[in-house]
């Protein structure tokens, strides 16, 4: 018996060295990026010196000596920050811009997927399940191949070069559609029949019955199609040709071209939405996780 708890724990222990030693190397480039942002030019130079001193002019860099990761800098300062924030508007406009983009195509997302799931959920039959089975053949495409479409759709309508042609492609995106049906579909027709008994109708049962039973989902859905189109970059590129309405995430492959210190202080301007977004809906986040393997009691 006790050879066999030691086992366990062996293993136990184990595991969690595992997990441990894989979470720090995840975390490790989040780290950095923070403690770098906080340091000094001169220190910045002397611990990345050989990375910068080898650009070339077709922008390919070769490290011709070990590069000093560094985690706590010598002196703190925000004078990166200072640049980014007060003294470099394209930076700030660049942010916005994503803003600009992402905010509409999260929120009008999510909303026509709530409208579309529950017609799928609450009125199965078979032309809604061809209909739905060709969202999942669209949802498994990647953006690259899409993209070519949608460049030419984009250009037909006469929307190219604006932000429409990213926002109205992400709204009708079926990602989300397909995950909240999924979810939708597992609420109980006990319920749906006890509100009718009480003579609710279709517009009572999905915000009553519906959307709190698949608040967690919702918020998990939200959760994963701000950050996918936060950090897109192959839409911008190909489908706006004026740079000044690029996001951010285009931009920052332009900012390591040149100054490394305002790269890293980006980058963790960069990182805030998205930390304050999972921080905000980490528990709506696990209950949505929870929530798909069948509904609670």
């Amino acid at each position: 018996m006790m050879t066999c708890r030691r086992k366990k724990m062996i293993v136990n222990i184990c595991i969690m060295i595992f997990a441990g030693a894989a979470a720090l190397m995840f975390l490790m480039p989040t780290v950095l990026t923070i403690a770098n942002s906080f340091m000094t030019s001169s220190e910045i130079s002397a611990n990345y010196g050989a990375m910068l001193s080898n650009m070339t002019e077709d922008n390919k860099v070769f490290i011709s000596e070990n590069v000093n990761l560094k985690f706590l800098p010598d002196s703190v300062t925000f004078s990166q920050y200072k640049s980014v924030l007060l003294k470099s508007p394209d930076y700030l406009l660049k942010f916005w811009n994503s803003v600009i983009l992402t905010v509409p195509i999260t929120l009008f997302q999510v909303l026509l997927a709530i409208l579309t799931s529950y017609g799928f959920s609450r009125y199965p039959n078979k032309f809604k399940s061809i209909i739905f089975f060709a969202y999942i053949i669209l949802m498994i495409m990647p953006y690259q191949v899409t993209l070519v479409p949608n460049f030419l759709v984009a250009d037909k309508f006469g929307i190219l070069n604006t932000r429409w042609s990213i926002i109205l492609p992400g709204i009708f995106s079926p990602f989300s559609v397909f995950l909240l049906t999924k979810v939708m579909r597992r609420i109980p027709v006990s319920y749906i029949e006890a509100a009718k008994l009480d003579g609710a109708s279709e517009l009572q049962i999905l915000s009553k019955i519906y959307v709190p039973l698949c608040k967690g989902a919702i918020v998990s859905i939200t959760m994963l199609v701000f950050i996918d189109y936060w950090n897109m970059v192959e839409q911008p590129l190909v489908l706006l040709k004026d740079a000044d309405m690029h996001p951010l995430s285009v931009f920052l492959s332009q900012i390591n071209t040149g100054d490394i210190g305002l790269a890293f202080a980006v980058g963790v301007v960069y990182m805030i939405p998205t930390i304050l977004m999972f921080l905000y809906g980490e528990d709506h986040l696990i209950e949505g996780i929870m929530f798909s393997g069948g509904i609670k009691g």
